[in-house]
Protein backbone atom coordinates (compact mmCIF):
# COMPACT_ATOMS: atom_id res chain seq x y z
CA UNK A 1 0.00 0.00 0.00
CA UNK A 2 1.10 3.31 -1.22
CA UNK A 3 1.94 6.00 1.17
CA UNK A 4 -1.10 8.30 -0.54
CA UNK A 5 -3.84 5.40 0.38
CA UNK A 6 -2.46 5.01 3.97
CA UNK A 7 -2.79 8.51 4.20
CA UNK A 8 -6.39 8.46 3.41
CA UNK A 9 -7.08 5.39 5.47
CA UNK A 10 -6.13 7.04 8.00
CA UNK A 11 -7.89 10.11 7.82
CA UNK A 12 -10.96 8.42 7.08
CA UNK A 13 -10.51 6.55 10.37
CA UNK A 14 -9.70 9.88 11.72
CA UNK A 15 -13.18 11.05 11.09
CA UNK A 16 -14.86 8.45 11.85
CA UNK A 17 -13.61 8.56 15.20
CA UNK A 18 -14.27 12.21 15.68
CA UNK A 19 -17.70 11.38 14.61
CA UNK A 20 -18.23 8.55 16.95
CA UNK A 21 -16.51 10.95 19.79
CA UNK A 22 -18.72 13.95 18.80
CA UNK A 23 -22.08 11.21 19.18
CA UNK A 24 -20.58 10.12 22.25
CA UNK A 25 -20.31 13.62 23.90
CA UNK A 26 -24.28 14.76 22.79
CA UNK A 27 -24.95 11.45 24.46
CA UNK A 28 -23.51 12.18 27.28
CA UNK A 29 -25.11 15.68 27.84
CA UNK A 30 -28.46 14.65 26.55
CA UNK A 31 -28.80 11.03 28.67
CA UNK A 32 -26.72 12.05 31.44
CA UNK A 33 -27.50 12.23 35.48
CA UNK A 34 -30.49 14.90 35.07
CA UNK A 35 -32.25 12.62 33.02
CA UNK A 36 -31.95 9.59 34.99
CA UNK A 37 -32.86 11.99 37.97
CA UNK A 38 -35.97 12.62 36.17
CA UNK A 39 -35.13 15.99 35.37
CA UNK A 40 -35.79 18.13 32.23
CA UNK A 41 -32.60 17.47 30.13
CA UNK A 42 -31.18 21.02 29.03
CA UNK A 43 -31.39 22.28 25.28
CA UNK A 44 -28.04 23.67 25.98
CA UNK A 45 -24.80 22.20 27.09
CA UNK A 46 -23.30 24.09 29.51
CA UNK A 47 -20.15 26.49 28.27
CA UNK A 48 -19.31 29.53 29.98
CA UNK A 49 -18.88 32.75 28.65
CA UNK A 50 -15.61 34.31 28.71
CA UNK A 51 -14.58 37.50 31.19
CA UNK A 52 -13.99 39.43 28.54
CA UNK A 53 -16.67 38.63 26.80
CA UNK A 54 -19.28 39.63 29.91
CA UNK A 55 -17.38 42.46 30.14
CA UNK A 56 -18.24 43.41 26.72
CA UNK A 57 -21.83 41.95 26.92
CA UNK A 58 -22.57 44.61 29.95
CA UNK A 59 -20.75 47.54 28.71
CA UNK A 60 -22.59 47.73 25.39
CA UNK A 61 -25.47 47.51 27.34
CA UNK A 62 -24.22 50.33 29.23
CA UNK A 63 -25.72 48.42 32.43
CA UNK A 64 -26.00 50.44 35.37
CA UNK A 65 -27.58 50.64 38.63
CA UNK A 66 -30.92 51.16 37.47
CA UNK A 67 -30.77 47.92 35.39
CA UNK A 68 -32.39 44.43 36.02
CA UNK A 69 -30.55 41.74 34.32
CA UNK A 70 -31.47 38.73 33.39
CA UNK A 71 -29.36 36.11 32.24
CA UNK A 72 -31.35 33.25 30.43
CA UNK A 73 -29.27 29.74 30.78
CA UNK A 74 -27.18 31.64 33.41
CA UNK A 75 -24.68 28.48 33.82
CA UNK A 76 -22.50 29.70 36.87
CA UNK A 77 -24.13 33.11 37.51
CA UNK A 78 -21.06 34.97 35.77
CA UNK A 79 -22.66 37.46 33.98
CA UNK A 80 -25.51 39.00 37.23
CA UNK A 81 -23.00 38.84 39.57
CA UNK A 82 -20.26 41.00 37.52
CA UNK A 83 -23.41 43.16 36.47
CA UNK A 84 -23.92 43.32 40.47
CA UNK A 85 -20.32 44.01 41.37
CA UNK A 86 -19.36 46.08 38.80
CA UNK A 87 -22.09 48.03 37.95
CA UNK A 88 -24.39 48.08 40.67
CA UNK A 89 -27.19 46.67 38.98
CA UNK A 90 -29.93 43.48 40.14
CA UNK A 91 -30.08 40.32 38.66
CA UNK A 92 -31.43 37.08 37.91
CA UNK A 93 -30.20 33.78 36.32
CA UNK A 94 -32.60 31.21 35.48
CA UNK A 95 -30.95 27.91 34.18
CA UNK A 96 -32.77 24.52 34.55
CA UNK A 97 -30.14 22.57 36.17
CA UNK A 98 -30.03 22.26 39.45
CA UNK A 99 -26.28 22.16 40.10
CA UNK A 100 -25.91 24.88 37.77
CA UNK A 101 -28.37 27.02 40.71
CA UNK A 102 -26.51 25.43 43.59
CA UNK A 103 -23.14 26.63 41.74
CA UNK A 104 -24.52 30.10 41.10
CA UNK A 105 -25.97 30.78 44.76
CA UNK A 106 -22.54 29.56 46.04
CA UNK A 107 -20.88 31.91 43.66
CA UNK A 108 -22.99 35.09 44.66
CA UNK A 109 -22.37 34.15 48.54
CA UNK A 110 -18.48 34.31 47.73
CA UNK A 111 -18.90 37.31 45.43
CA UNK A 112 -20.98 39.13 48.21
CA UNK A 113 -23.69 40.04 46.49
CA UNK A 114 -26.39 37.65 47.43
CA UNK A 115 -29.00 41.06 48.45
CA UNK A 116 -28.53 41.95 44.31
CA UNK A 117 -28.93 38.61 43.04
CA UNK A 118 -31.52 35.73 42.26
CA UNK A 119 -31.00 32.47 40.69
CA UNK A 120 -34.45 30.23 39.57
CA UNK A 121 -34.22 27.16 38.45
CA UNK A 122 -36.90 26.96 35.38
CA UNK A 123 -37.63 26.85 31.77
CA UNK A 124 -36.88 29.85 29.71
CA UNK A 125 -40.00 29.67 27.96
CA UNK A 126 -42.15 29.43 31.33
CA UNK A 127 -39.94 32.21 33.21
CA UNK A 128 -41.48 35.93 33.09
CA UNK A 129 -38.68 38.48 32.91
CA UNK A 130 -40.80 41.21 32.22
CA UNK A 131 -39.19 43.15 34.71
CA UNK A 132 -35.58 42.85 33.09
CA UNK A 133 -34.08 46.18 31.36
CA UNK A 134 -30.97 44.21 29.93
CA UNK A 135 -31.95 40.62 28.67
CA UNK A 136 -27.96 38.52 27.98
CA UNK A 137 -27.79 34.62 26.58
CA UNK A 138 -25.48 32.64 25.20
CA UNK A 139 -28.00 29.33 23.78
CA UNK A 140 -28.40 28.15 20.51
CA UNK A 141 -29.55 29.63 17.03
CA UNK A 142 -32.27 27.93 17.21
CA UNK A 143 -33.66 28.60 21.20
CA UNK A 144 -32.81 32.04 20.25
CA UNK A 145 -35.39 32.21 17.48
CA UNK A 146 -37.88 30.57 19.77
CA UNK A 147 -37.26 33.16 22.73
CA UNK A 148 -37.51 35.91 20.10
CA UNK A 149 -41.22 36.64 20.08
CA UNK A 150 -40.86 36.12 23.46
CA UNK A 151 -38.29 38.59 23.85
CA UNK A 152 -40.44 41.05 21.66
CA UNK A 153 -43.79 40.78 23.65
CA UNK A 154 -42.36 40.78 27.19
CA UNK A 155 -39.52 43.50 27.35
CA UNK A 156 -40.33 46.98 27.62
CA UNK A 157 -39.25 48.91 24.80
CA UNK A 158 -35.56 50.43 24.97
CA UNK A 159 -34.75 46.87 27.17
CA UNK A 160 -31.76 45.64 25.49
CA UNK A 161 -30.64 42.29 24.66
CA UNK A 162 -27.45 40.87 24.18
CA UNK A 163 -26.55 37.39 22.54
CA UNK A 164 -22.97 35.68 22.66
CA UNK A 165 -22.12 34.26 19.31
CA UNK A 166 -25.86 33.59 18.04
CA UNK A 167 -27.52 36.15 16.34
CA UNK A 168 -32.22 36.10 16.07
CA UNK A 169 -32.20 35.01 12.36
CA UNK A 170 -33.77 38.30 10.15
CA UNK A 171 -34.21 40.23 13.27
CA UNK A 172 -30.88 42.74 12.32
CA UNK A 173 -28.99 43.47 15.53
CA UNK A 174 -28.18 47.25 16.48
CA UNK A 175 -24.80 46.72 16.80
CA UNK A 176 -22.09 43.43 16.07
CA UNK A 177 -18.93 43.59 18.30
CA UNK A 178 -15.87 41.43 17.83
CA UNK A 179 -14.23 40.57 20.81
CA UNK A 180 -10.83 39.19 20.87
CA UNK A 181 -9.90 36.65 23.24
CA UNK A 182 -6.96 34.55 24.66
CA UNK A 183 -7.34 31.72 21.46
CA UNK A 184 -10.46 32.87 19.34
CA UNK A 185 -11.94 35.94 18.08
CA UNK A 186 -15.80 35.96 19.79
CA UNK A 187 -19.12 37.77 18.58
CA UNK A 188 -21.60 40.13 20.47
CA UNK A 189 -25.37 40.69 19.17
CA UNK A 190 -26.49 43.70 20.41
CA UNK A 191 -30.49 44.70 20.24
CA UNK A 192 -33.14 47.37 21.55
CA UNK A 193 -36.82 46.33 21.52
CA UNK A 194 -38.67 48.66 19.41
CA UNK A 195 -41.46 50.49 19.89
CA UNK A 196 -44.48 48.37 19.79
CA UNK A 197 -46.81 49.03 16.94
Amino acid sequence: MNSKKIFFLLLSLSIALIAVGAVTYKNQIYSGALAQEGHVVPEVPYVPTPTEVVEEMLRVAKVGKNDVVYDLGCGDGRIVITAAQKYGARGVGVDINPERIKECNENAKKAGVTDRVKFIQGDLFQTNFSEATVVTLYLLPAVNLRLRPKLLSELKPGSRVVSHAFDMGDWAPNRIIKVQGNETERTVYYWVIPEKN
